[in-house]
């Protein structure tokens, strides 16, 4: 009894020292977006701010190019999710589900794709995309996302497709359901957790990219957050406020994003399902 109390205050005190360190940046960033910039600077940390101001997210959607830059990156991760959910679904599916020829092999391939460090493809890709006139475009940053997200995507989803029966698509091909009417109306819904997982981790994906859109992108108007934030970072002086207001504003799309389609469960999802 002793040995397993112990053992609980252990492992309480290892969640609790867990989610202090990855909720207390979090904690410094939020609640010094809305301090004085005397007391953001000041020698002695605050944990509670002393003082209350909203000039900072004032200052940055008034006097900043943030709602520019916040609007380009919502049209990147927005364009790269969807493109990469579209893409590596039914190629996930074929390479699981049909017979492909050399379909291991091509599964191998694409993991063998995602292990590449993306600055080694940098001057390829940004030759191939300046012949093909992409350089200062957002679908420049699109198609390199999905490039990415993809082959981790297909991947991932092939993972999820192995846990449900055969047996289900046998008995709508039976009812007359074909291989794409299977897919979209057997697999997907079971699989919606995978699904949902891939959209997170393409969005949030594009949403941090920072080495292809800085040197993708060229002006100033389509220039996303990643890169917007580290312009406010000068030479010889730094705005916290407007740095701090600007990161606490980059985090709500994710947070959001998490509360809609965080909640994937697995089990239990084809419990019952086959007689």
């Amino acid at each position: 009894m002793i040995r397993r109390m112990r053992n609980r205050v252990f492992l309480a005190f290892g969640v609790f020292v867990l989610l202090f360190i990855i909720i207390a940046p979090f904690y410094y960033v939020i609640t010094s977006s809305f301090k004085a910039p005397q007391e953001i600077i000041a020698r002695t940390p605050t944990l509670i701010p002393q003082s209350f101001t909203l000039q900072h997210y004032e200052k940055l959607f008034r006097s900043s190019n943030f709602p520019i830059y916040l609007i380009n990156s919502l049209i990147v991760a927005s364009g790269a999710m969807l493109i990469c959910v579209a893409l590596s679904t039914p190629a996930a599916y074929g390479l699981y589900r049909l017979r492909l020829p050399g379909g291991k092999l091509l599964f191998r391939v694409i993991l063998v794709t995602y292990a590449f460090p993306g600055v080694l493809l940098l001057i390829p890709l940004y030759g191939m995309l300046s012949q093909l006139g992409l350089i200062d475009r957002l679908s420049a940053l699109i198609v390199i996302n999905v490039t990415f997200t993809a082959p981790f995507a297909v991947w991932m989803l092939r993972a999820f497709f192995t846990t449900i029966p055969p047996e289900l698509e046998e008995a709508a091909a039976l009812d007359g359901a074909t291989r794409l009417q299977a897919l979209l109306r057997i697999v997907l819904p079971l699989s919606a957790p995978g699904v949902a997982s891939v959209a997170i981790f393409a969005f949030i994906t594009s949403w941090t990219e920072y080495m292809f859109a800085s040197v993708l992108i060229l002006s100033d108007a389509n220039r996303t957050l990643p890169v917007g934030l580290a312009g406010i970072i000068g030479q010889y002086q730094v705005d916290w406020g407007l740095l701090l207001a600007g990161a606490t504003v980059t985090m709500l799309p994710v947070l959001i994003l998490f509360s809609l389609v965080g909640r994937n469960f697995v089990e239990g999802l084809t419990a019952g399902a086959v007689k």
